[in-house]
């Protein structure tokens, strides 16, 4: 059920006409990650991960990185320590970039995730630093 529900999320952002479309598409996505919350893992991660740099693009405004940024938050701290250290090459393909676009709002957000859950991980994050 769990992946058949993020799947239905995830084909949600095809769909999108306009930034509100994609916070709204954010949101159940996030939703479908509570109720499973005791699942240590992300379904179909490489299109999640894909999902969340197509919400990361610089043209879009603030609150979406914001809720992207919360996604990852959320998605972070799920799957735990090891796993980000697996799978950071996925998920760290739209965050590096998006500190010189970010707005002020944005970037003590983006500091903070980096401080959590990137600088924790000391050299198992060395193979997705730009």
């Amino acid at each position: 059920n769990f992946r058949d529900e993020c799947n239905a999320a995830l084909l949600q952002f095809e769909k999108a006409t306009e930034w509100a479309d994609l916070i709204r598409y954010l949101q159940r996505l996030q939703r479908t990650f509570n109720k499973y919350s005791q699942i240590p893992l992300v379904p179909d991660k490489v299109l999640v991960a894909k999902r969340l740099y197509q919400c990361l693009n610089p043209a879009l405004p603030s609150g979406v990185h914001l809720k992207t940024l919360e996604t990852y938050e959320l998605i972070f701290s799920r799957i735990g320590t090891a796993r980000l250290a697996r799978d950071l090459a996925f998920y760290s393909e739209g965050i590096f970039p998006l500190y010189r676009h970010a707005s002020y709002q944005v970037k003590p957000v983006l500091l903070d995730l980096f401080e959590r859950y990137y600088a924790p991980l000391g050299g198992r994050a060395v193979p997705c630093l730009p």
